[in-house]
């Protein structure tokens, strides 16, 4: 009995390419470069199966292609605003993600963007590096300590609790809001404080991170409102998705010292960085780095692995969004 044929669009770990070519007929990326539509389109009526990323863009008309092959996208990451889970649900695409795998990484990621930016990493490591550095003072890139600050929380899912238990450990004090109430058995471990809108919980971190997914409810979410009610000494730390931030907006925010700081790790129209941001010296710049180690992108692929195995053995997998 022939093996399903698997595309898989972008290099993944090692450990995973062998798995995955293991137990499929696997076609693995030669080039690592993202798959443009047309590519896609041909992809789709070609395999049985595909293993995107959020590089690959499907929409309802590639979904809805009369002559489509694939039957399930194991989706290689946790966000799914990529993928038209409404067509996939309507033309019968199953859909997975590989929600747990990177819970961790990506909190890890944003304390890191927190620390980077309270004291002044960047600033401090791109001055050392343009020979530019004097030597020691007292009055030199002098930052904020996190123990004793504020922690706002745009959302509480898996990643905002981990980053949440993280930043306790470090001395800070956790608020959050979020659409639903958690049970207070989250909560309570963490001290962590509901706050009834988004507006009062910029109003009062002394820094605000996001941890909601992407799409149209929260494109654009923290805009020159939030913004502005931020404290001028706040900073403000996206390892969400791009476009939950108006970067023209939060640039002009930066000049204008609305807000002290900004930590970014997704951006807008990935991988282009507006301008601004990129000349700022109090913006902390990365390229989406959130789950970039190699234990959480080897567990990533097994996640996407398993989904498929459970799909072609004929039974739910395990974590099927479509």
């Amino acid at each position: 009995m022939s093996r399903p044929s698997i595309l898989v669009t972008r290099r993944l770990p090692e450990a995973v390419e062998r798995r995955i070519a293991e137990h499929f007929d696997a076609t693995l990326s030669a080039d690592d470069r993202p798959l443009d539509r047309d590519a896609l389109a041909d992809a789709l009526r070609r395999f049985d199966a595909l293993i995107p990323t959020i590089t690959d863009r499907i929409d309802a008309a590639l979904i809805g292609l009369p002559d489509r092959r694939t039957r399930v996208l194991a989706n290689f990451g946790a966000g799914l605003d990529h993928i038209d889970l409404a067509a996939a649900r309507a033309t019968g695409l199953t859909v997975t993600n590989t929600p747990d795998a990177l819970t961790e990484a990506t909190a890890e990621l944003a304390i890191l963007l927190m620390l980077m930016a309270a004291r002044r990493a960047s600033e401090g490591e791109r001055e050392l590096r343009a020979g530019q550095w004097t030597g020691w003072r007292p009055t030199h890139l002098v930052g904020n300590s996190l123990v004793g600050r504020t922690l706002g929380l745009v959302g509480f899912g898996r990643i905002a609790q981990s980053t949440a238990a993280k930043a306790k450990a470090l001395g800070m004090r956790i608020t959050f809001h979020s659409r639903r109430a958690p049970p207070a058995e989250v909560t309570a471990p963490l001290e962590a404080e509901r706050l009834p809108s988004l507006e009062a919980l910029a109003a009062t971190a002394d820094i605000l991170s996001l941890h909601v997914p992407g799409g149209a409810e929260t494109r654009h979410l923290i805009d020159a409102r939030i913004l502005a009610a931020m404290r001028p000494d706040a900073i403000l730390v996206n390892t969400a998705r791009g476009e939950v931030v108006d970067e023209a907006a939060l640039a002009d925010a930066l000049a204008a010292g609305t807000i002290a700081a900004a930590a970014l790790d997704v951006y807008e129209r990935e991988p282009a960085v507006h301008a601004r941001l990129l000349d700022h010296p109090r913006s902390v710049l990365l390229p989406h780095l959130g789950s970039a180690t190699i234990e959480t992108r080897t567990a990533m692929g097994m996640q996407a692995i398993a989904n498929l195995q459970a799909f072609f053995a004929g039974d739910t997998p395990p974590n099927r969004a479509a």
